[in-house]
């Protein structure tokens, strides 16, 4: 199974639902929250190519996007591939 890592901030709905539908497929992730975190949120947007908003979501090491991105891959069947799950 692929390494996930998900960037999030504190009360926001899409870092929910991006859990949420990688819960639901049964997907462990490694969850960093740049809330109070300056470092991080600054590691967070280097890795996403200056993407400073939540959630900014790495499927084995590579920058998927936010959640509609994440979104978009398991509408368009390529996402269970990505995460190894195919």
């Amino acid at each position: 199974m692929a390494k996930v890592e998900i960037y999030t901030g504190m009360m926001c709905g899409y870092c929910s639902a991006a859990k949420r539908l990688l819960t639901k497929k049964g997907v462990k992730f490694e969850e960093t929250d740049v809330t109070w975190k300056a470092g991080k949120r600054a590691e967070m947007m280097e890795r996403a190519n200056g993407g400073h908003s939540v959630p900014q979501i790495f499927i084995d090491g590579e920058h998927v996007g936010g959640c509609d991105d994440l979104y978009a891959l398991d509408a368009n069947g390529k996402l269970d591939a990505k995460l190894g799950l195919s």
